[in-house]
């Protein structure tokens, strides 16, 4: 276990913590893009898709089954919950995440690690997870005024993506030695998604004011 994965693993997971404590609590998912909710759904449910195949360890299956559940759970929350329905931004919530669906299908089939089902998915993911997060940054820069909960969950989730690019160039100079060009550049882009988010987040902490993105 790399210390920069189980960190980036604990951020992740932190992360779907305060997404539940917003939801669950407050019985409301304001500010929170359902469609990133189900583009990150996909991502693990193409991702984890060796899971009935191949066996790792028990943390690894039970991470990647809480992240599958956590997901559609949210989703679910989202969609059909009889009052979390209610508050959801759906005018506001516009990106055309379909189009992101269907340009990193391509890229999967196109350029993938090798030209397995598995392999093909594997590669989707990826590619998916690099821009997931837009409909989420996108809703938030039209609400404008952002609660703690919702800039705390959208910050863990960037938080989590450097920590696993630290922990590849980790393993770059003290193991593989060989540059892992799929999920580098996915997660330099996905990385630099976030760079404006956290710079307005940081900013906000320092001056103790609310979190607000410009227009």
């Amino acid at each position: 276990m790399y210390l920069f994965r189980l960190a980036g693993d604990i951020t992740h997971l932190l992360s779907i913590v305060v997404l539940f404590r917003k939801i669950r609590t407050t019985k409301s998912c304001a500010g929170i893009s359902l469609k990133t909710q189900e583009l990150y759904g996909l991502v693990f449910l193409t991702r984890y898709s060796g899971l009935v195949i191949k066996y790792h360890s028990l943390y690894n299956t039970l991470g990647k089954l809480i992240f599958i559940g956590t997901s559609l759970a949210t989703v679910w929350h989202m969609r059909y919950h009889k009052v979390v329905k209610q508050t959801y931004n759906k005018d506001q919530d516009t990106f055309r995440h379909y189009y992101l669906i269907l340009l990193c299908l391509g890229l999967a089939l196109l350029i993938p690690r090798s030209f397995t089902v598995i392999e093909v998915l594997w590669a989707f993911s990826i590619y998916l997870e690099a821009v997931a997060i837009l409909p989420q940054l996108v809703l938030l820069q039209r609400s404008r005024n952002i609660d703690n909960l919702t800039g705390n969950y959208v910050f863990l989730l960037g938080a989590y993506r450097a920590l696993y690019l630290l922990n590849w160039i980790y393993r770059f100079f003290t193991e593989l030695h060989r540059v892992l060009w799929i999920p580098w550049v996915s997660g330099l882009v996905q990385t630099a998604l976030y760079a404006d988010f956290f710079y307005y987040y940081i900013k906000s902490w320092k001056k103790h004011e609310e979190l607000k993105l410009p227009a």
